[in-house]
């Protein structure tokens, strides 16, 4: 059922109605299939890129949306409550773009972005390693860099999601031995020499977001795609990171939102005792927490938007979003399979799917164990200045 947003402008409104369209008539009637056999959707990105849901933050001068991030998160919010990968992806794909648009210099942004933001292209997010997940400053891909501003890769990532479907992937390699102050953003072209790619995993879920090793081989970059100073990388990255667990947060709460409502009509409709199981508290009242723990994860998120729009300090609330957000997608999903019943563990439904699903939002973006490290550092922090 849709969801009752409150709008600040009718353009909002409408943006919103747009999407709903868009994921009635293009991505319910194929999530099932995809899902199902693992084939890349990138013909669903063209059409939201054509309608302009790809580059809703950014710039309208470089070809963006120009609107709030409170918008366009309640955009990726009512795209997973269709299909999570789909949300994923263009979670994924805005984040490609931050670094140019936060830390690029002005003919980086002329030059980079206007084919980010088209709406034909998608980027693909290159900063975990086997051996550097959460541990950043760890990475062992390496960027030689020539006396003319160019650059060499070589290193593998992994985990990256859009690998071998992207045009374009913004990587992080080290520059120098300096641990975290080492490290360099990149925009790569997918037609580079050099570039390759793993076999996709094998994940239990989001099988509509195949994710893959992306190898580096000697890859020639050209002179002005190092994004911000040599060694700034690791603070690009953590800021983008900030801006991303956003998007994950709210796709969290779209899944969250999309398992209530399954479960909430199919207790309505399903007979026990000669009445609607939706009759017994104790299924009422299990219906109740996760409306609950769903309406807390929007609230959260949003909040969190809201400081960002407003140019406030946002990190430790998104980390706080990132986590509220999952650990309830994870809750809410497993009780939309308990509601069900036998049928929640058949592929009749998709709860069995959802809940898949939810888990990985605990883990990617930084685990959850990793948002209460930068929750509780920033807290204790703001305590001692």
């Amino acid at each position: 059922m849709p969801v009752d947003r409150i709008l600040p402008t009718a353009d909002a409104a409408d943006l919103i109605e747009l999407t709903r369209e868009i994921a009635a008539r293009e991505l319910t009637p194929i999530v099932d299939e995809v899902e199902r056999t693992a084939a890349p959707p990138r013909d669903v990105f063209r059409t939201l890129g054509r309608a302009g849901l790809l580059s809703l933050a950014y710039p309208e001068e470089f070809g963006g949306g120009e609107q709030p991030y409170e918008i366009y998160l309640q955009v990726v919010e009512e795209l997973a409550m269709a299909w999570m990968s789909i949300a994923i992806g263009v979670s994924v794909h805005s984040l490609t773009a931050y670094p140019v648009e936060h830390f690029g210099t002005d003919e980086q942004r002329r030059a980079l972005l206007p084919d980010m933001l088209s709406g034909e292209t998608l980027g693909g997010y290159c900063l975990s390693e086997r051996e550097a997940g959460s541990d950043i400053a760890s990475m062992r891909t390496r960027a030689t860099l020539g006396a003319d501003g160019s650059a060499t890769l070589s290193g593998t990532k992994s985990w990256i999601s859009h690998a071998a479907h992207a045009d374009y992937y913004t990587a992080f390699a080290r520059t120098d031995d300096t641990g975290g102050k080492g490290i360099s953003c990149f925009i790569v072209p997918a037609d580079a020499a050099g570039l390759s790619f793993g076999v996709p995993e094998r994940k239990m879920g989001l099988a509509g977001d195949p994710v893959a090793e992306v190898h580096f081989d000697k890859v020639a970059v050209d002179a002005g795609r190092m994004i911000g100073e040599r060694g700034q990388g690791m603070a690009i990255a953590l800021a983008a990171l900030d801006a991303g667990r956003l998007g994950i947060a709210a796709a969290a709460t779209g899944l969250a939102q999309a398992a209530l409502d399954l479960a909430t009509s199919y207790a309505v409709e399903r007979k026990q005792f000669g009445q609607s199981i939706s009759k017994f508290e104790g299924l009422a009242f299990l219906l109740a927490d996760m409306e609950a723990a769903t309406t807390s994860a929007r609230a959260t998120y949003l909040h969190a938007a809201r400081l960002k729009d407003a140019g406030r300090p946002f990190s430790k609330q998104a980390a706080v979003a990132k986590l509220i957000a999952t650990d309830a997608a994870m809750r809410v999903t497993t009780d939309a399979v308990q509601v069900l019943g036998g049928a929640g563990y058949t592929t009749d439904f998709p709860a069995e799917r959802f809940m898949r699903e939810a888990k990985v939002t605990q883990i990617f973006e930084g685990t959850n164990q990793i948002q209460r490290l930068v929750i509780s550092r920033q807290l204790l922090r703001e305590v001692t200045q």
